[in-house]
């Protein structure tokens, strides 16, 4: 057997990793869309590095767009077969493929109009709105713990990871005859004890395991002092300085996390009496299709819902779902709190908020979670004077913050408890994935001191032998 790495490979974006069995079955896990910097980025999103018509069979681990970001295309460019996940996942992908849909559609016609003035072609999107409802039909939904054949000898299941509500490891169990392999593959790994998702599941022992290393080298903040720190954002923004505290975030996890948060903090009264608007139509979305599967969700939550049966709203909170109402915010001058997609600043609504609030001391704008090191975001976290919004210079004046309570991803600890289930010494090669290298390499040093003997950091495109 061999697995080859296309994606999330000494980077964060792009989850791609290709199984190939010894009788030439190819198996698929994750088909996510590199994110950051555009330009390198279209490139990466246009180049397989395999032929998706040979693929077999696609694995889904979860809904974010650096994970099924790709699936459309590669529908269109040739694969015939299902794609397996959860019905959460099923959900929420949907309606984040067609939101990409529309932005590239978006995208597309501004940079072609500058292609055209040089003189050059204009090129396509990676995919349309109909092409992702066709790629839709593929989709085969599975629940957790349930046991699928995929063929004579090939097996695999899910088990929550807690990273959003749908997302999962995989697990595939394979029997050639002679042997049995076990494989897993975590997905994104989430939090233990999160505000509303249930911990990562244990899981079988594996002979190979493919882990995410996000955060391999770090520890996050205690979420027990997360709801004190971002009331203490808002009355520093919002009260002493008398200006708008922007808040980039994913609009699936993320979100209705921060909503949930406020929620906590009005019922206690002790959210100012300011506005607070959730400016992403996706975001709506999204927060109804947690609403749909809140069962899925932790008992502390459900225990939350038997008081308060809109935990995703309170008052003097908006959600806004129009244009002109974006636009609106921008003119507003009364201090007020925005959240608004994307979590990585690099597209969406929230590009237009941060172009109207960065050259303003009196403004803040809050970090939520992770962002690629060359996007928007991340540029903000590392302390940029300048940075360059739709083609203009601005001059860093707002404050900003970070606060790294809220990330769906486990940090060390969490990673190293989700993989406590298994016995070192029978994983033959763990390879870390989804990751930036300085990372891996930390993470490495210290999962050989557990006992794994062979940990591996794949490069782009690279095939490792099983």
């Amino acid at each position: 057997m061999k697995i080859s790495f296309h994606g999330a490979a000494r980077t964060v974006t792009g989850s791609k990793h290709l199984l190939e069995l010894n009788d030439g079955t190819k198996i698929l896990l994750d088909c996510g869309m590199f994110q950051g910097n555009p330009k390198e980025a279209d490139g990466l999103n246009r180049d397989w590095g395999f032929e998706p018509s040979e693929v077999d069979y696609l694995l889904l681990s979860h809904a974010h767009v650096d994970h099924c970001g790709l699936i459309p295309k590669l529908v269109k460019d040739g694969y015939k077969g299902k794609v397996y996940c959860t019905p959460a996942t099923f959900d929420l992908a949907k309606i984040l493929l067609l939101d990409s849909a529309h932005i590239q559609k978006q995208d597309i016609f501004y940079h072609n109009k500058k292609r055209a003035k040089r003189g050059e072609s204009a090129v396509e999107a990676l995919y349309t709105e109909d092409e992702v409802h066709n790629s839709l039909k593929q989709f085969e939904l599975v629940k957790y713990n349930e046991k699928v054949v995929l063929k004579e000898g090939v097996s695999f299941s899910y088990t929550d990871v807690g990273h959003i509500i749908g997302s999962a490891a995989v697990h595939l169990v394979i029997n050639d005859g002679k042997k049995e392999t076990k494989i897993s593959f975590s997905g994104d790994v989430g939090r233990y004890n999160d505000e509303l998702l249930r911990s990562p599941d244990v899981f079988p022992q594996a002979d190979y395991l493919i882990l995410e290393s996000t955060y391999g080298d770090s520890l996050h903040e205690d979420m027990e002092v997360k709801d004190q720190k971002l009331l203490e954002a808002i009355v520093n923004t919002c009260l002493k300085k008398r200006g708008k505290l922007v808040i980039p975030a994913f609009s699936v996890g993320r979100t209705q996390e921060l909503v949930y948060a406020l929620n906590r903090l009005e019922i206690s009264k002790a959210l100012p009496e300011i506005d607070f608007f959730v400016d992403s139509p996706l975001s709506v979305e999204a927060t109804q299709v947690m609403k749909n599967h809140q069962g899925e969700l932790n008992k502390k939550f459900q225990e939350f819902l038997k008081r308060d049966k809109e935990p995703f709203d309170f008052k003097r909170l908006h959600y806004i779902q129009n244009v002109e109402e974006s636009k609106a915010l921008n003119e507003r001058k009364e201090p007020c709190v925005i959240i608004s997609a994307s979590g990585m600043a690099d597209a969406g609504r929230v590009k237009h908020h941060i172009k109207n609030v960065i050259s303003d001391k009196r403004n803040t704008i809050l970090i939520v979670g992770y962002c690629e090191p060359r996007s928007l975001g991340g540029k903000l976290m590392r302390n940029y004077s300048e940075v360059t919004l739709f083609g203009e210079p601005y001059t860093v004046r707002a404050e900003i913050q970070v606060m790294r309570s809220m990330s769906a991803h486990g940090d060390y600890e969490d990673l190293c408890q989700f993989i406590a289930c298994q016995n070192p010494q029978e994983v033959k090669t763990l390879f870390l994935v989804h990751g930036e290298y300085d990372v891996q390499q930390t993470f490495r040093s210290k999962l050989l001191k557990k006992g794994f003997a062979d940990v591996q950091i794949p490069d782009l495109h690279s095939t490792a032998t099983l």
